[in-house]
């Protein structure tokens, strides 16, 4: 199912971009220890603040989407560290004993 959910998340995102919203795309990069989802996986949001799809099972997409706001705005892709070491980590619910590094990039 992953690589079936990936090619829904994409293909919405085409079809946001086709439409004329601004969008961005968050793919899990790395990850260490325990991580809620694999390498590869992707998050897509748009400028209404609409996603789809999830980089961390939940407990850090409402960060991402906020940050993806802001890439969309600049042009500028970032990449983002979330960590059981990173105090905001337990403030956006990571505290699994894992840590993430995802990479944010606008699409047009």
């Amino acid at each position: 199912m992953g690589a079936e959910h990936n090619t829904d998340e994409l293909a919405c995102l085409g079809e946001w971009v086709a439409v004329g919203h601004k969008a961005a795309l968050a793919t899990v990069v790395s990850t260490w220890g325990s991580s809620p989802r694999p390498v590869g996986s992707h998050l897509v949001i748009n400028d209404q603040g609409e996603f789809l799809g999830s980089v961390s099972g939940g407990c850090i997409e409402g960060a991402v989407v906020a940050e993806a706001l802001e890439v969309m705005a600049d042009g500028d892709p970032r990449t983002l560290d979330f960590g059981v070491s990173d105090e905001e980590a337990w403030d956006v619910g990571l505290s699994c004993g894992g840590a993430i590094r995802i990479y944010l990039e606008r699409v047009e």
